[in-house]
């Protein structure tokens, strides 16, 4: 027997509920086809809700994976067609979950004193596997939800999370393509960032990471650009203007509207005129933001092949999957989430210190073995 994360949201635990909480599905892509393979019958789906950030339920798997496009629940956004028949051991209402916080200490990848950062991998999406020990304690925690419930209030804007499915069409090298998107029907930022962190419990600065950025390209040998707004700031003692390579002016081969675009970018690397990589840092600023100029470089410097990276603290990675396939992004020749990057503070960190006697001899390539890029596979199902 093994058990595996399936994730809801409010919406979807209801949906599920109501279908008669004897299938659950989740969305069509390779890998969701691929890990499903390897569920059996008599394995166990341990259910936690996104947003409310509760164990909500325990699902015995009595089917292999299955391909179903029959519509079986109320809302029709998507059929969820990778499905599983289910029997329902534990199902409680929102309100009576058990709290993630309540488990500090207990799981492997909580221990005490671990921020939201460190313990959000174990549910970052559905179809992860679970180990035994760590499920037992998810188990009987729920069990003893059952017999002895509690109630706990739940705010209903966490509740209406549903990611709603819309088919946006758009041409790519010459032919119109049909792109599936997911957006947000709430804007949702409840996450509390007074605790920003590199990883390690140490306060983290957008100055920091900024400068490390900067002094990372530096130190690789490529030239480097900041706004000129963030060059008088400073980190540890270390003045963002005086980063070497650091240009005094951006190449002239963009366009004004380009140039006043690129040029308030957070980081850029620039390999002689060209650049390689374009670095937002998101702080405390909205993820959108940060997203929004990468999108707008990439409208106006169509045929133009850096990499982008939206960097910041490792629980901003949950808004920037809710974000980046927004259609407004998605629908473009060159769809956002395929080359944007989520780049987190604690992962840039802690390789930058592993790597500080070699960094110079490092490409630009090794932020791709850290930084994440969208999968949709993060997303709750059904």
């Amino acid at each position: 027997m093994a058990y595996w994360i399936n994730l809801f949201t409010g919406t979807t635990w209801q949906e599920f509920q109501k279908a008669g909480a004897s299938v659950s599905g989740f969305r069509d892509h390779q890998r969701t086809w691929t890990v499903a393979g390897k569920i059996k019958p008599g394995d166990v789906f341990l259910c936690y809700m996104v947003g409310v950030k509760r164990w909500v339920g325990v699902l015995d798997i009595t089917s292999e994976r299955f391909r179903d496009m029959t519509t079986i629940f109320s809302r029709d956004e998507e059929a969820f067609p990778v499905r599983f028949r289910v029997m329902p051991r534990i199902i409680l209402a929102p309100e009576h979950g058990v709290p993630m916080e309540s488990l500090e200490g207990k799981l492997t990848g909580f221990p005490i004193g671990a921020s939201t950062s460190q313990w959000a991998g174990i549910v970052r999406g559905s179809l992860r596997k679970f180990s035994d020990d760590d499920a037992n304690v998810v188990v009987a925690a729920l069990e003893g939800a059952t017999v002895r419930p509690v109630l706990r209030p739940v705010d209903p804007r966490q509740l209406k999370r549903p990611a709603n499915i819309y088919k946006v069409k758009s041409k790519q090298d010459g032919q119109e393509v049909e792109t599936i998107v997911s957006v947000p029907s709430v804007e949702d930022d409840d996450q509390e960032l007074d605790d920003l962190h590199n990883g390690d419990g140490q306060p983290t600065t957008h100055s920091e990471i900024q400068w490390r950025l900067l002094n990372l390209g530096s130190l690789m040998g490529l030239n480097v650009w900041a706004p000129n707004a963030d060059r008088g700031r400073n980190w540890n003692g270390n003045k963002i203007g005086d980063v070497p390579t650091l240009l005094g002016a951006l190449p002239t081969q963009f366009d004004a509207a380009t140039t006043k675009t690129i040029e308030n970018i957070d980081v850029l690397w620039l390999s002689g005129n060209a650049i390689v990589a374009a670095f937002e840092v998101e702080h405390t600023t909205s993820i959108y933001s940060g997203l929004l100029r990468m999108a707008d470089l990439l409208t106006m410097q169509p045929n133009i092949d850096i990499k982008l990276y939206l960097v910041g603290p490792d629980e901003r990675y949950a808004k920037f999957t809710r974000e980046v396939p927004r259609p407004t992004f998605a629908s473009r020749s060159k769809p956002l989430h395929k080359v944007c990057r989520f780049l987190p503070y604690s992962k840039l960190c802690h390789s930058l210190e592993a790597a500080k006697t070699v960094l110079k001899h490092l490409k630009p390539e090794f932020l791709d073995d850290i930084a994440e890029l969208y999968d949709p596979a993060d997303d709750a199902d059904v």
